[in-house]
C-alpha cells in the first residue's frame, strides 16, 4: 500500500497510528502543504477528493478521507468492535470528530501552526475558537470521566480523536489542565504497544 500523509497533519496522523498500532506496512509519501510531492501527487490523480491522507491499495485503488481509510484498514482488528450497537455508536464519535471536533481543535492549532493560515488568526476568530474548543473538549471529558475509552475498549474513535486531542494544548492553546480524564485517556493510548508520535 502507498499512504500519502501530511506530516503535520492529525487526520494523516490518525492513519499512521493505526499503521504502527497493527503491525502493518504501507509505503508512506510525505505531502507537506506547498510541497512538491503534493503537487505531483494531484497530478497523478493518486487522491481522490484532491487532499490527503490517501491510500492507494496494492491492487491500486484508491480511498479518501481520513476515517474511511481508518475504517478499511481497522476491518478485522480490535478496533472495531463486534456488536453492530457498538460499532454505530464508535462511527457516531468518528462523525462527531469530522464535524464538531475538527473543525474547531484541529482549525485553531492550524490558525497557530500554518504561516499560510495567519491571516485568519484573528484575536476574534482565536477567541471563538477558544471558547468553542473548551466545550467540545468537555464533550470528551464527560464520558472519559467514567470510561477509560469512548466505549466499552480501545476503538477507532478513540484513535480518531488523539490525533488533533493531543496536541490541543501544545499546539491550539486549549488550556488541557481543565480535563483530568482526557489526560488519562491520552496516556493510556501512549503506553499501546507500537504506538508512534505525530513526528515519527
Amino acid at each position: 500500500m502507498r499512504l500519502y500523509s501530511m506530516p503535520s497533519s492529525g487526520n494523516s496522523y490518525k492513519i499512521r497510528l493505526l499503521l504502527a498500532l497493527t503491525g502493518r506496512d504501507a509505503e508512506v509519501i510525505d505531502c507537506e502543504n506547498g510541497s512538491e510531492a503534493l503537487a505531483r501527487a494531484k497530478a497523478e490523480a493518486a487522491l481522490p477528493f484532491g487532499k490527503v491522507p490517501a491510500l492507494v491499495l496494492d491492487d491500486g485503488r484508491k480511498l479518501g478521507e481520513s476515517d474511511a481509510i481508518l475504517w478499511y484498514l481497522g476491518e478485522g482488528t480490535s478496533f472495531i468492535p463486534s456488536d453492530p450497537v457498538e460499532r454505530a455508536q464508535m462511527l457516531g464519535w468518528m462523525f462527531w470528530e469530522q464535524y464538531n471536533h475538527e473543525p474547531v481543535i484541529a482549525v485553531r492549532q492550524a490558525l497557530l501552526c500554518y504561516p499560510h493560515r495567519a491571516s485568519d488568526a484573528t484575536p476574534e476568530n482565536l477567541a471563538e475558537l477558544l471558547e468553542r474548543g473548551h466545550a467540545v473538549l468537555q464533550v470528551m471529558e464527560d464520558r472519559l470521566a467514567v470510561h477509560d475509552w469512548l466505549l466499552g475498549g480501545a476503538s477507532l474513535a478513540d484513535l480518531c480523536l488523539y490525533a488533533y486531542t493531543h496536541s490541543a494544548g501544545t499546539r491550539g492553546g486549549f488550556e488541557m489542565g481543565r480535563f483530568p480524564a482526557i489526560t488519562a485517556w491520552l496516556r493510556r493510548i501512549e503506553a499501546m504497544p507500537g504506538y508512534v508520535r505525530l513526528d515519527q
